[in-house]
Order: structure tokens, then C-alpha cells, then sequence
């Protein structure tokens, strides 16, 4: 008999685990219509290239797209989902460079590549800093957005906190 085997989620993790130069490659989600309107009803962007189908199709996309910080909030959500910073990070430092490059319609499979580009344990003994590059792909592998993340990471102390 086996013997069995507990797994966490947020798997426990720090500073420490994280390497410059890791890559993550995410699952893919498509984006659908609701996903538009949900969007809008969330923040207050009714803007009539998200939500008007007919002003869409008049514009220079032909069709409803995408709000850009839809685009980017999948993106995070799906490199979260694939649980590489665990219970690490404390804190959004910065976004830089964000590029909305190709638009986003309904129906379109968006994927991340991210890799870590900075990892800097700094001054401070209880936490370090990770910047992540993100590319979001759709399904015909093209770049779609782009964008630079800076998060503060726990790092393995004695005096670290479990926040």
C-alpha cells in the first residue's frame, strides 16, 4: 500500500524558490462574450467598442473586442492558476510597459509565457522583489499584450510574516 501524500494550495513558498530566468507557461482560456459584458458591469467601462455589437462591427476591428485590463487581468489569473508563486507573494509593486498589441475578440484562446526577469533580494531580510515578463499569446500564437510585473515576495526568515 501507498502511503499517502498531502498537497497545499497555495503551495508554501518563498523568495528563495524563484529564479531568475524560470519560465511559466500557462493553460489556455477563451474569452467569450459575457466575459465583455461581465467586464464592463464590474468596472463601469461601457465603452461602445466592448459592449455595442453594431458600433463594433463599423469599427477599424469589425467585431466587439476586448477590454485591455480584461486582457490583463486573464493574464494574471492564469499564471496564478498555475500555482508558481504559491503563498510567496505579498504585494503588487508595479506594472510597467503595458502594450495592448493585437485586439482581443470574443472567441479567441489566450495563453501567458511569462519568465522571470529580475529577482533581487534587496536590503529589506523579510521580503525580495520578482519581475515577471508577460506575454499573452491567442491561439494562432501571436503576441496580443505585453507587460512588466513587479511583485515583493516573502522571503524564508525567521522574522518573515505569514500575511
Amino acid at each position: 500500500m501507498s502511503e499517502s501524500r498531502t498537497f497545499t494550495d497555495p503551495e508554501p513558498r518563498t523568495f528563495e524558490d524563484f529564479q531568475k530566468g524560470d519560465v511559466i507557461l500557462t493553460r489556455g482560456r477563451t474569452v467569450e462574450a459575457a466575459d465583455l459584458i461581465s467586464f464592463a458591469g464590474l468596472t463601469g467601462d461601457y465603452y461602445p467598442l466592448h459592449i455595442d455589437e453594431r458600433a463594433a462591427v463599423s469599427s477599424r476591428f469589425g467585431a466587439r473586442i476586448a477590454h485591455g485590463p480584461l486582457t490583463f487581468s486573464i493574464a494574471v489569473g492564469l499564471v496564478g492558476m498555475t500555482g508558481y508563486y504559491g503563498d510567496a507573494i505579498v504585494a503588487l509593486l508595479e506594472v510597467e510597459r503595458i502594450r495592448a498589441l493585437k485586439p482581443v475578440l470574443a472567441g479567441d484562446t489566450l495563453w501567458v509565457r511569462s519568465e522571470v526577469i529580475g529577482h533581487e533580494a534587496g536590503e529589506n531580510p523579510k521580503y525580495g522583489t520578482l519581475t515577471v515578463e508577460y506575454s499573452v499569446r491567442n491561439q494562432r500564437e501571436e503576441e496580443v499584450m505585453h507587460f512588466t510585473q513587479t511583485m515583493l515576495a516573502r522571503r524564508a526568515t525567521e522574522e518573515s510574516d505569514r500575511d
